[in-house]
């Protein structure tokens, strides 16, 4: 069993936890998320404590445990703080806009490309970053990652769509081969 599911997680002030035929509902301070889980791992709720328990031995129910309390870590963390992803852009021309709920990338093609904005994120355009922002991890990390395969940054010029944190490894072109011969 996962370590993380032994000692139990704990419910902060502010948030509340409950469970409802086999989905859980955590609301908190920025919203509220619902969950459902399998009902191969058993979760109780205590006052201030969530335990976590497999109800078999099979390491699918073993390892459930385990990825059951990362998302329960991630749903409280998530109605108490949100998650936030920044992208950036850069090339020339190259521009992220919103236009209701879409948003719309100008990255190169002869055409733009127009993205729906999924329902519970918040997107945020300043010059050449785009940041995304949400209560579920998943669905702002997923949102981001689709944003950034439009157009992936090339290693020669570093143009396309990157993650602020990302480092993009810099490749020598043609000329650099020939005047080392």
């Amino acid at each position: 069993m996962s370590r993380l599911a032994k000692k139990g997680i704990e419910i902060p002030k502010g948030v509340e936890v409950k469970l409802e035929a086999g989905a859980v509902l955590v609301k908190g301070s920025k919203g509220e998320l619902k969950r459902v889980f399998r009902p191969e791992v058993k979760i109780e709720i205590e006052a201030d404590l969530i335990k976590l328990s497999p109800l078999g031995s099979s390491k699918l129910v073993r390892s459930l445990v385990g990825t059951y309390a990362a998302h329960l870590k991630n749903m409280i963390l998530g109605v108490t703080e949100g998650f936030a992803k920044k992208l950036q852009i850069e090339g020339t021309g190259y521009r992220f806009e919103l236009s209701g709920k879409d948003l719309i990338l100008s990255v190169g093609f002869s055409h733009l490309v127009k993205i729906a904005v999924p329902e519970g994120l918040s997107l945020k355009v300043e010059k050449a970053e785009l940041t995304v922002s949400g209560l579920d991890k998943e669905l702002v990390g997923q949102f981001a990652a689709s944003v950034r395969q439009v157009r992936p940054p090339e290693p020669y010029k570093g143009k396309g769509i990157r993650y602020a944190d990302e480092i993009i490894r810099r490749k020598q072109g043609k000329r650099a081969v020939a005047a080392a011969v």
